[in-house]
């Protein structure tokens, strides 16, 4: 009952965020490459700025590229170094909002690869928030290869069998919407512990101090991966820990770090 009701909060602000967000123009300075592709039937929007390795971002559940990386200057600064893609996962954005379960799962992995195929980027840095948190934990779980680093924004470890994948599995009043279809299929982005522990690439975990995800799925992790750091940013929650400053620049940092 307690999970089930954090879970919809999360949505709701998020979605709230989103709808404000959603009159303004993005501030990005750089060129914006925009375009759509194909994945597997599915019509994916993102963009392209920036010249330097790779970073793709992926935005968390009820929010877009635009919301979660342009409005809070992400993409602005990544820009200045890196070059930066961003895209609306199914079922956000600008991007198509397709009802069929299979659309989301575990495919939504595998349109990381599809989009960076589509690119031709061999390897890309991996930032992911909420949603994309555990989009990047999955994608460094089965694509290792593809992955140069990877940075973990509110979020943690979806643990294969427990509780908290069970939560996201529940059933909600409307099944039939595509944000429902796509929020119970987040439970198919669970991790096995052996899964967790193959992971050998870099990789760090940035979280708001007051985000109840760092209980719930944070600290499991740190039982785990001891070797990866954790960042918490001060008097941040779920929802507005991407929006801080903070996180930006922690963000930038990480990926100078893996550049050097």
């Amino acid at each position: 009952m307690i999970i089930n009701r954090f879970n919809k909060l999360i949505m709701l602000g998020i979605f709230i965020i989103c709808l404000l967000t959603s009159f303004y123009i993005p501030s990005t300075k750089a060129a914006i490459d925009e375009s759509n592709f194909d994945a597997n039937g599915v019509n994916l929007h993102y963009i392209v700025v920036g010249k330097g390795e790779p970073v793709l971002l992926i935005h968390g559940f009820t929010s877009s590229a635009k919301a979660n990386w342009q409005l809070t200057g992400v993409v602005d600064l990544l820009a200045k170094d890196y070059q930066v893609i961003a895209v609306d996962m199914p079922g956000h954005g600008m991007s198509d909002k397709p009802i069929e379960p299979q659309a989301y799962g575990l495919q939504l992995v595998e349109d990381i690869v599809l989009l960076m195929d589509h690119l031709k980027i061999k390897k890309a840095h991996i930032v992911g928030y909420s949603m994309g948190g555990m989009i990047t934990m999955k994608m460094m779980a089965k694509h290792q290869d593809r992955v140069l680093s990877g940075l973990v924004g509110g979020f943690g470890w979806l643990k294969e069998g427990g509780f908290m994948q069970n939560a996201f599995q529940r059933p909600s009043r409307n099944q039939t919407t595509h944000l429902s279809i796509c929020f119970n299929s987040l439970a198919r982005l669970a991790l096995t512990e052996n899964e967790l522990k193959s992971i050998n690439v870099p990789v760090t975990v940035v979280v708001g101090d007051r985000d109840p995800v760092e209980k719930l799925y944070v600290i499991p992790l740190q039982q785990v991966r001891k070797d990866w750091p954790v960042t918490e940013i001060k008097g941040a929650g779920h929802i507005t820990c991407v929006a801080n400053p903070q996180f930006k620049e922690e963000v930038k940092n990480w990926l100078d770090k893996q550049t050097r």
